[in-house]
């Protein structure tokens, strides 16, 4: 399986938590009473997310992504005789 790398240079805007998220008693399901920790904005560009807060006096910190660290293998790695593990079907 590959990963693509659509949607990746979407840039979002993230609000903090204001409050801390308790495990519902009834459902044990995680429940908060702040609105704001599920509102997220996309964006097309950086500077489009940055004007954006600075407009409407958001604080924001701008974080990239690392890049990914890349695994090369070959199909005949999977039958290597010094697998980790052995090979199943």
């Amino acid at each position: 399986m590959q990963s693509g790398k659509a949607s990746t240079q979407v840039w979002m805007l993230e609000f903090r938590p204001a409050s801390a998220r308790k495990p519902d008693t009834l459902m044990g399901w995680n429940t908060t009473t702040d609105m704001d920790g599920q509102v997220r904005m996309r964006f097309g560009t950086r500077d489009e997310a940055i004007k954006f807060a600075t407009r409407h006096g958001i604080a924001f910190e701008v974080t990239d992504n690392p890049a990914p660290k890349k695994i090369i293998k070959a199909y005949a790695e999977n039958f290597a005789y010094g697998r980790r593990q052995p090979w199943t079907h």
